[in-house]
């Protein structure tokens, strides 16, 4: 049987290995909770059973455990010093750290395939429909999660750039090309700050359930993330409100054809 509030207080009993005064580890524990939380949000409005519920808030409070680690030994996000996914999978299943969150291993194969794919820039994967379902909610979790940590978090925090030096910058072409071609942006493409202000607006583009762009919509999320940068670049400022209503009517055309699919005919 699956047991969150188990899996809470291990998972709590582990971060106590860590630091919980520094930032970014408090920063990652509140992330982790919030995942947790757009994960039951999303998958109570598809109506999912509450096994499914509860595997979706465990494979959440589980899907960054291998950040600390990264953090504790190199104090960074950077992808290039440690897989925080393939790192998380190694210590839940290859060390066996998974029995501590949940006795019986029905589950363990939806968990690790979750884990391992939440991070990656595409879901390239084939499996069962409920791993596959479990493999696209936590990655729509992480991402509605996302939204919040950069409305919440300064943005010298995330961009090591004060909100007036993002907006004096130019949106890279490239960069620009990638996003009206409806597809999220590669870390090695972005050159300026602000090309990594529009990646956080392009990941809406993977976000795989109507259930998760009505919370985008519902949130503002795109008007609210874009426009928290103060774009002095009259081009820049363009380009940006362009892109603010090409996610947005993007976002609705997708929640629009949803739901007129599953219309009776």
């Amino acid at each position: 049987m699956l047991d969150y509030s188990k899996a809470r207080n291990e998972f709590e009993k582990y971060l106590d290995g860590y630091d919980r005064t520094d930032d970014k580890i408090k920063l990652k524990i509140i992330h982790t909770y919030g995942v947790a939380e757009q994960s039951e949000k999303v998958a109570r409005r598809m109506g999912l059973s509450e096994e499914d519920v509860t595997l979706a808030r465990i494979i959440a409070l589980l899907h960054d455990i291998g950040r600390f680690e990264q953090l504790k030994q190199f104090h960074s996000w950077d992808a290039s010093v440690m897989d925080h996914a393939a790192y998380g999978v190694h210590v839940l299943f290859d060390e066996g750290l998974i029995r501590r969150f949940i006795d019986e291993d029905t589950w363990d194969a939806m968990i690790r395939t979750a884990i391992a794919h939440h991070s990656a820039y595409s879901l390239d994967i084939t499996g069962d429909d409920r791993t596959l379902l479990h493999a696209r909610l936590i990655r729509d979790a992480d991402k509605l999660d996302n939204c919040r940590v950069k409305l919440e978090e300064p943005v010298e925090v995330l961009l090591d750039a004060s909100p007036v030096e993002v907006g004096a910058m130019e949106v890279t072409p490239e960069i620009a090309g990638t996003f009206f071609s409806n597809k999220c942006i590669l870390l090695s493409e972005r050159i300026t700050k602000v090309d990594y202000w529009v990646s956080y607006v392009a990941y809406f583009y993977d976000i795989n359930f109507a259930e998760s762009l009505s919370v985008i919509r519902e949130e503002n999320y795109v008007s609210r993330i874009i426009d928290r940068i103060p774009y002095t670049n009259p081009q820049t400022a363009l380009t940006m409100e362009r892109m603010k209503r090409y996610m947005e009517s993007y976002i609705d055309s997708r929640i629009y054809a949803d739901s007129s699919a599953k219309l009776p005919v």
